[in-house]
C-alpha cells in the first residue's frame, strides 16, 4: 500500500464482532477463474498451488476491527476494551469515532517500546491525513516536535534541552516548592471542605509551566482556558482550532526578558534559537504551545489522580505518611498505575513493510502505542493491576518512549514529589469530603480526571 494512501476494506463492528463471513480472509473478495488467450489451442491448466502465506499475513488477514469509543469511565477504572486486548489481541485493528478507515493499536510493552523507537514508524506522515482518532480535530500544529521525525525532531529536542540545564530545574525546585507554600497558605485561610482541583491541582502545574515558558501570572488563567478547550474532545473542532490559533499568536509574540531567571526559561531558549536561525518561528510557536498544553492540564488531572489514589488507598497513603522517603519511589508506581488519558495519544505511519508482535504491517498503514496497556504487561510487571510502592523494578512508559520521550519528565516529577510531601505535611488529616461514588469524572477529554475533588481536613 503507498505511503499517504489508506483504504477500509473492512466495516467497523462493535468489540468482539467478527467483520463479514462471506468474504475471504482480510475482506477481500475471492479470486477469479483466469480465462483462456484468444485463439489458444491448449486446455487451460489449473493455476499452479500458491506457496501458504507467511504467518505474519495470515496472522493480519485473521484481525476482525474493532469499534472503540472510549467510555468515560471513573476513577481509576482501567478501560475493559484495552485490557481484554492486551491479554488476548496484543496487534489488533481498531476505529476511533473520527477520522477515516482504522488503525493497528500495539499494547504489549516490547510491541510498544519497539514501535516507539523503530525509524520505519514515522510521525511527519501523520500530517493531511484524515486518520481515525479520537479527538474531532487534530491537536499538534504543522511543524510541532510530537509530529517530526529525526533529523528535525533530534534539532528541536536540542533547544528543549536548554531548559532544563541542572541550574535551571534547581531554580524552578525552589520556586515550585515556593508556590505550594503559598497555595497550601491560601488552603488554610480558606479551611475545608473545599476543591482540591480548584485550589491546588490546577493552579501549582500552571504556575510551573508559566514559569517554564516565560507566562506572566496575569496570562495564566487564559492560558488554562485556551488549554480546556484545545484538549476537549466534547467542544468540537471549531472551538479547539479557535483555541490553538489564539494560543499561537501570544507565543509569537516576543517574550519579556526580567528578573534574575531572564533567559533561561524555555520561551528565550526558543526566542534565541530562532535568532540563530536553528528553528523557524512556527517551530517555536509549536514547541510552546505543545509544552504549554502538556505542562498544565495533563500534571493538573494526574496530580489529582494521584491524590485520589492515595485517600482511596488509605494503607498505601499510612505508609506513605510514615516513610517520607518513599515518596520517590511511590510517585514512579503511580505514574505506572493510574490510567492518566482516554484512548491514545498520536499515530505513527509505517514507513515500509514492518511486521510487529507476529502481524504483518503494511507500508502507509497508521499505528497507534498504547503506554497504558505496555505499563500492565504482566511480562514485565508482576501483578500489574495492583498499586505497589515496594515495586523497585519499574521501568514504566509513562512518559513515553524513545526520540517522543517527554523532555519535561523531571519537573513533571519533581512536581509529583513535592505536592505529596507538601500536601499531607500541612494537612495530615485530609481525607475526601464526599462519598467516593459522588465525585464527577471529566467527560469526552482526552486526559482523565476528577472534575473537582471535595476535601476536607
Amino acid at each position: 500500500m503507498a505511503l499517504g494512501h489508506w483504504t477500509s476494506v473492512e466495516e467497523a463492528v462493535p468489540v468482539g464482532a467478527a467483520v463479514g463471513g462471506s468474504r475471504a480472509a482480510g475482506g477481500r473478495a475471492a479470486p477469479t477463474v483466469p480465462r483462456a488467450r484468444p485463439g489458444a489451442t491448449t486446455a487451460l491448466q489449473p493455476a499452479p498451488a500458491k506457496a501458504p502465506a507467511p504467518a505474519a499475513d495470515r496472522a493480519r488477514d485473521e484481525r476482525s476491527v474493532h469499534f472503540w469509543a472510549p467510555p468515560d469511565l471513573p476513577g481509576l477504572t482501567f478501560d475493559p476494551l484495552l485490557a481484554r486486548l492486551l491479554h488476548e489481541e496484543p496487534v489488533a485493528r481498531v476505529t476511533l469515532p473520527h477520522g477515516r478507515g482504522d488503525a493497528w493499536l500495539v499494547t504489549r510493552y516490547d510491541d510498544v517500546r519497539f514501535v516507539s523507537v523503530d525509524p520505519r514508524f514515522g510521525r511527519r506522515a501523520v500530517m493531511g491525513r484524515d486518520i481515525t482518532r479520537l479527538a474531532p480535530h487534530f491537536i499538534p500544529m504543522d511543524g510541532a516536535v510530537g509530529v517530526c521525525d529525526p533529523p528535525d525532531h533530534t534539532r528541536m529536542r536540542r533547544v528543549v534541552a536548554r531548559a532544563f540545564t541542572s541550574r535551571s530545574l534547581s531554580r524552578l525546585r525552589a520556586y515550585a516548592q515556593q508556590v505550594m507554600d503559598g497555595l497550601l497558605d491560601r488552603m488554610e485561610e480558606h479551611g475545608g471542605p473545599l476543591d482540591l482541583v480548584a485550589h491546588l491541582n490546577r493552579p501549582f502545574p500552571l504556575a510551573m509551566v508559566g514559569a517554564l515558558l516565560g507566562v506572566p501570572e496575569e496570562d495564566r488563567p487564559r492560558m488554562a482556558r485556551w488549554t480546556d478547550t484545545i484538549l476537549s474532545a466534547a467542544r468540537g473542532r471549531e472551538a479547539s482550532e479557535r483555541a490553538k490559533a489564539e494560543m499561537a499568536d501570544y507565543f509569537r509574540r516576543p517574550p519579556v526578558r526580567e528578573g534574575s531567571g531572564a533567559g533561561e526559561d524555555l520561551r528565550g531558549a526558543l526566542a534565541d534559537a530562532v535568532g540563530e536561525g536553528v528553528l523557524s518561528p512556527d517551530e517555536a510557536v509549536g514547541l510552546a504551545v505543545l509544552v504549554q498544553i502538556g505542562g498544565a492540564h495533563a500534571v493538573r488531572n494526574n496530580s489529582a489522580n494521584m491524590v485520589y489514589a492515595l485517600l482511596t488507598h488509605p494503607a498505601h497513603l499510612a505508609r506513605l505518611r510514615a516513610e517520607p522517603e518513599l515518596v520517590p519511589q511511590a510517585v514512579e508506581e503511580l505514574l505506572r498505575y493510574i490510567p492518566h488519558r482516554n484512548a491514545v495519544g498520536l499515530a505513527r505511519i509505517a514507513l515500509e513493510d514492518v511486521e510487529v508482535g507476529g502481524v504483518l504491517i503494511r507500508a502507509g498503514e497508521p499505528v497507534y502505542v498504547s503506554y497504558l496497556t505496555a505499563n500492565r504487561d504482566p511480562d514485565v510487571f508482576a501483578d500489574p493491576d495492583r498499586l505497589d510502592f515496594d515495586r523497585v523494578h519499574n521501568p514504566h512508559v509513562s512518559f513515553g518512549h524513545g526520540p517522543h520521550f517527554c523532555p519535561a519528565s523531571t519537573l513533571a516529577r519533581m512536581e509529583s514529589e513535592i505536592m505529596l510531601r507538601s500536601l499531607w505535611g500541612r494537612f495530615p488529616g485530609l481525607r475526601l469530603a464526599v462519598a467516593e461514588h459522588e465525585l464527577a469524572w471529566e467527560r469526552g477529554a482526552l486526559i482523565r480526571g476528577p472534575e473537582k475533588l471535595p476535601v476536607t481536613w
